[in-house]
């Protein structure tokens, strides 16, 4: 097992493809369930998902029908403190500010999540 590495996930998707929205959540999860250092930027249409409110509206599909609100998955990687790493640009893009996002979200710029990706183990792109 390859315990103790830094991962960082990096969700550029929005509201408009929910079945996409799980993954980097319930990933970073497991990957923080194995000691690892774990982080989620949100880039792009990602900071859609963060904004208060959308999380229990989106709903995100299982084969076969149903599903469940994007809030659980992002309730269990908060649990495994996961960082949750908003792009300040695409805030903007959206018309969004920090008050706009649920808690536990950080505002990073482009220099530290260079830095970040650099330092990681791994980043991995959704």
């Amino acid at each position: 097992m390859h315990e103790g590495k830094k991962v960082l996930f990096v969700q550029t998707h929005g509201r408009n493809e929910p079945e996409r929205s799980a993954t980097p959540f319930f990933l970073a999860t497991a990957a923080a369930a194995m000691d690892n250092e774990v982080a989620i930027y949100f880039t792009m249409n990602g900071p859609q998902l963060l904004a208060k409110g959308a999380a229990e509206e989106i709903i995100v599909p299982k084969a076969g029908g149903g599903g469940k609100e994007l809030r659980y998955f992002i309730d269990m990687a908060l649990d495994m403190d996961v960082r949750l790493l908003v792009c300040q640009p695409s805030l903007d893009l959206h018309g969004y500010t920090m008050d706009d996002m649920i808690e536990g979200v950080e505002m990073i710029g482009g220099a530290a999540f260079i830095d970040m990706a650099i330092d990681a183990d791994a980043v991995i792109s959704f």
